[in-house]
């Protein structure tokens, strides 16, 4: 190894990368949670930036069909566009709420209905037990119980179990809070950067040049792009899957005389933007709201929704969804899973797009390297010419060889089943067959 100036820099940087490493390993523990305060720090930005994305996609295409101009219109149709997105999402929201509140008022005005009939029979029960509590004193009488010790532990339970609902309930509060001001403050910075996101992308790149070697830089404004537009097709076609499937539950349980379609369709729409797993929660909903009316209809409501869901995991989800992030159905399944197990749901939305470019990242990089080493493009494919006819010439000679495997079992058997003697010639035939020589 030649001792230069790049050799020993490269070493130094090896050296001090380990020891750096090892002394993450030894507090782990500390950058953890020196971690866990900075994103609770960084959360409304974190927050504002996701918001921004999601409606940067329908912005960006209200704000195309607008038009291009220049002058004062120009400067006019980003304001306009993200005030007409805004209350399209508002518009949205509305509809589900009206058709989601009234529908659960009127499943809870149901059940209030049958709660006499729920009453009566809970009084015929308690009566058809009164006739056991002759038998059930004697039983607790034999039994010896401190009364006084269990009283008082009784009454220690009641009172940590008091001061924890107190301190529960003032943290729920406190969450509450610093929930709604996490997402004030995100939505303000998401609108901030929707207005100004040519002048942030311009100062992104200044930066990217300006740290990073051209060539780096490059390829780093390449993926930044391709993630941004796998991310954005993954958001619309999520947003269609979930549209289809919420029809697909209107339509079925109309057909059938469900009560409750409507509002099922849509909460089972709306729980369908989580991946894979939001629709079965949806369903336990749409069971549960369909069993205040009728039991039966809720059994067949599953039975359906099994149906609908198969028909949907393995048709619609894959294609929609799938095709728009560019990634097979198999890794689309996998992606899923694994996004639930690392981040739950947060990771089921985000681990699509995220292995979508990974996958494309190394199908770019494998591509490159066979076109350096020279491969035929005929080898890249499932069976190359050259061993297709290897392969036919190999099955034709088996074939042969079973065929005359077959007639040799054969004739021995013949021989064997009619006993025919060899036959010899006689002296004449063989004159005869010597004459015809």
């Amino acid at each position: 190894m030649e001792w230069n100036k790049r050799t020993i820099k490269n070493l130094l940087l090896i050296v001090c990368g380990g020891i750096a490493f090892y002394g993450l390993l030894q507090n782990l523990g500390f950058f953890i949670r020196r971690l866990g305060w900075l994103k609770d720090i960084l959360m409304p930005f974190i927050l504002g930036g996701a918001l921004a994305f999601v409606i940067n996609v329908p912005m960006r295409a209200i704000e195309r069909h607008m038009g291009s101009g220049s002058g004062k219109g120009a400067k006019l149709r980003r304001p306009v566009a993200l005030i007409l997105t805004l209350m399209a999402l508002c518009a949205v929201l509305t509809l589900a709420v009206n058709v989601i509140g009234p529908g659960v008022m009127e499943a809870a005005m149901s059940a209030l209905d049958q709660l006499p009939a729920a009453m009566a029979e809970l009084e015929a029960w308690m009566a058809k037990l009164e006739g056991y509590l002759p038998q059930l004193e004697a039983f607790v009488f034999d039994l010896d119980i401190e009364w006084d010790t269990l009283s008082r532990s009784l009454i220690g339970i009641l009172k940590n179990w008091s001061s924890r609902l107190v301190s529960t309930g003032g943290g729920f509060i406190g969450g509450v809070v610093s929930g709604v001001s996490t997402f004030v403050i995100g939505l303000i910075f998401a609108l901030y950067i929707l207005l100004q996101k040519e002048k942030l992308a311009r100062q992104g790149r200044q930066v990217c040049y300006g740290l990073l070697p051209e060539r780096w830089a490059d390829r780093t404004l390449e993926i930044v792009r391709m993630a941004g537009r796998t991310f954005a097709n993954f958001l619309s076609g999520q947003c269609l899957e979930a549209v289809i499937l919420g029809m697909l539950f209107v339509v079925v349980m109309t057909i059938f005389r469900m009560p409750y379609a409507l509002l099922v369709g849509v909460l089972i729409a709306i729980m369908s933007l989580i991946p894979i797993v939001g629709a079965f929660i949806g369903c336990g909903v749409g069971a549960l709201l369909i069993a205040l009316t009728d039991p039966w209809k809720a059994l067949l409501f599953v039975v359906l929704f099994l149906v609908l869901q198969q028909i949907e995991g393995n048709l619609i989800y894959p294609h929609v969804v799938g095709s728009s992030v560019g990634l097979p159905s198999i890794w689309v399944l996998a992606a899923v899973t694994l996004g639930g197990k690392l981040m739950g749901v947060a990771g089921m939305v985000l681990m699509i797009p995220m292995v979508s470019v990974i996958y494309t990242l190394i199908g770019d990089y494998t591509g490159k390297l066979v076109r350096k080493k020279g491969i035929a493009p005929e080898k890249l494919t499932d069976q190359p010419p050259e061993l297709k006819s290897k392969l036919k010439e190999k099955r034709e000679l088996n074939r042969k060889k079973r065929e005359a495997r077959r007639a040799a079992q054969l004739a021995e058997v013949m021989k064997q089943s009619f006993h025919i003697p060899e036959r010899h010639p006689v002296p004449d035939e063989k004159k005869e067959n010597d004459n015809d020589t």
